[in-house]
């Protein structure tokens, strides 16, 4: 910032002088005329003058009044007394010129040119960032940041939860390491590596260790540092960072991003095409085409959208292998919190699996940031070493936001928060095979979340039966089943919970072909698939009447879902009051507190899901 400030106070500084500069001479050749020697007697004689100014060279008179021309000062060179009394005599015009000397004229010649290459070079400096790192005549070179393994400093040691995508890598890394051994039986690296998975899983992590482990050059460019607004800039780009690459060997080649460089060429013709991305595109199918792997050239790239690339990027022989990334289990997670805990000081007895426990679905990136909140939590309240009620509180800020401590809230809106977020607990409770409760609040916290109902899973989830989203949409619908129980209307406040349930109940019906009226069958893209269609055309081909099904099949689900949670609360209308006194009480309930108050309330029968 202070490098930036310092160039801006310079070129100010340079610009106010050359306009003073400018002002000085145009004033100047405004109001003064240069004459003759003789000419500037003549008007001496004629009394023209009201003030002589003589200096060593030249002489200045003052007009007592301005001639036609608006001038008001006569200057003239200087001519020796006896020189000018000798040449008066004759009727011709006499003055004096200064002869410059061959160091006047270097300088005359030379201080302009060397002006203009200092604003040259200024400005070329001051545009080398925007235009690839050198200057206007630089514009095609590559942005790409080469590391060498002393820079890059990460192994795959420190990279944890994604055991199969290090396991696929191993083999570019031995491959670098040692290409002859590797080769014995005809076998060749694969050209290209594309590593795919949701944002935060740790692909460019994967990147740099395989080149901290090969012990290579590690190129890195993002793919839409390709992309400039001069046609071709992104093809010379390409050429350049292979070029680079080759000089290196054996190197590798990172591409972050490759969707704002790959993506499919024509799938949108309404939009019209994007001629210097496609030309980019060209060049690095090109490339990917020319270059030999054995000369230990390994191109890595990474995507959070691999649906959208061109398909000739992924065909055999470019982008051989495909690596996925993906959100990391149990054991994953545990291991990506081991890593992320070296760098804090944990608290004796910190079970890290329990973190891992209520963090289902968090990537790399998000447990990264979860132990960092932790510690930031522990460092407020002046605690020697993080715990777990510490990282349980990090979390809570993750999902929930920040929390409101001084938000004014009136005695009844209090109680209807309270009615509305115990209508989820005592739901969830009340059926065994949706995720645990884990903490109840009515704290305000995040934008516009007035309380909220935190669940923790028991276990990685990767396929659910019908009636397990059944029970997911009785207790999303429990919310607003209470405020109905309690105060016989509903609120505002159910809008999220209505979207998620109503979001829920269509991909039952339209995704996982889950009515027996419509049948199994599959009324909905599947999400992502942007290459099925082109932009602007319909997500399906549905009648009217198909429609009209599918609209009535979802409000059934809904329908049934909210009154099994109606049922589910009235039954346990004691338990809720029970548990509204007290959780306005107190602010915040966990799960203890919740089993505790409806410990009397467990014999009552759970009634089935609904067929």
């Amino acid at each position: 910032m202070e490098k930036r400030q310092s160039w801006s106070w310079g070129t100010l500084v340079f610009v106010l002088a050359l306009v003073l500069l400018a002002r000085d001479w145009w004033a100047q050749s405004r109001s003064i005329e240069t004459l003759p020697y003789s000419a500037f007697e003549q008007q001496l004689r004629d009394g023209r003058f009201a003030e002589v100014v003589v200096g060593d060279r030249v002489i200045t008179g003052r007009l007592k009044a301005p001639d036609a021309n608006g001038k008001q000062l006569v200057v003239s060179m200087l001519v020796e007394p006896q020189l000018a009394e000798r040449l008066s005599v004759y009727d011709v015009p006499y003055q004096r010129v200064h002869e410059p000397t061959w160091l006047q004229d270097l300088v005359g010649w030379v201080a302009p040119l060397l002006l203009m290459m200092g604003v040259w070079t200024f400005m070329s400096r001051r545009l080398a960032g925007r235009f690839g790192g050198g200057g206007l005549l630089g514009i095609g070179q590559s942005k790409a940041k080469v590391y060498m393994e002393r820079s890059t400093g990460v192994r795959f040691d420190d990279v944890a939860g994604v055991d199969e995508a290090k396991a696929e890598l191993q083999e570019i890394v031995e491959f670098l390491k040692h290409p002859k051994e590797h080769g014995r039986l005809g076998a060749r690296v694969p050209k290209g590596v594309l590593l795919m998975g949701p944002t935060g899983t740790g692909k460019t992590l994967l990147a740099r260790a395989v080149a901290g482990e090969a012990g290579v050059a590690f190129f890195s460019i993002s793919g839409s540092e390709f992309i400039e607004m001069f046609v071709g800039v992104g093809a010379a780009r390409v050429r350049d960072l292979f070029e680079q690459a080759r000089a290196h060997a054996p190197a590798i080649i990172f591409i972050d991003e490759l969707d704002a460089l790959g993506k499919a060429r024509g799938v949108f013709p309404v939009s019209g095409g994007h001629d210097e991305r496609e030309q980019t595109l060209n060049q690095l199918l090109v490339e990917l085409d020319g270059f030999d792997p054995s000369v230990g050239v390994v191109l890595l790239a990474a995507t959070n959208r691999p649906e959208i690339l061109d398909p000739a990027l992924l065909r055999a022989g470019r982008f051989d292998r495909q690596v996925l990334v993906d959100r990391p289990d149990r054991a994953g997670r545990v291991a990506i919190l081991k890593v992320h805990a070296k760098k804090i000081r944990l608290a004796a007895g910190v079970d890290l699996d329990q973190v891992a426990a209520i963090t289902v679905g968090f990537a790399g990136a998000d447990l990264a940031n979860v132990v960092n909140e932790a510690a930031l939590v522990a460092t407020r309240r002046n605690a020697e070493s993080v715990s777990l009620a510490d990282f349980t509180a990090a979390i809570e800020r993750i999902v929930a936001g920040i929390e409101k401590k001084h938000s004014l809230q009136s005695p009844r809106e209090r109680e209807l928060v309270a009615t509305h977020e115990l209508g989820h607990a005592l739901t969830a409770l009340a059926l065994p095979g949706v995720d645990r409760v884990h903490k109840v609040s009515i704290v305000p916290h995040g934008i516009g979340a007035l309380g909220y109902t935190l669940q923790r899973p028991t276990e990685d989830r990767h396929l659910l039966r019908r009636s397990e989203l059944q029970d997911k949409l009785c207790v999303l619908l429990g919310g607003r089943a209470a405020e109905l129980l309690v105060f016989g209307e509903p609120s505002t406040g159910a809008a999220d919970d209505l979207a998620r349930a109503t979001d829920l109940a269509r991909d039952m019906v339209q995704r996982f072909g889950m009515d027996e009226g419509l049948g199994p069958v599959a009324y909905a893209e599947r999400p992502g698939s942007m290459l099925a269609m082109p932009e602007g055309a319909a997500a399906g081909s549905l009648g009217p009447q198909t429609a009209q099904q599918i609209d009535e099949a979802v409000r059934g689900l809904l329908s049934q879902a909210m009154a099994r949670a109606g049922t589910l609360l009235e039954q346990r209308r004691a338990v809720l009051e029970r548990c509204v006194k007290a959780l306005m009480a107190r602010e915040t309930l966990d799960e203890a507190d919740l089993l505790a108050l409806a410990a009397t309330d467990s014999a009552l029968a759970v009634p089935p899901a609904a067929a």
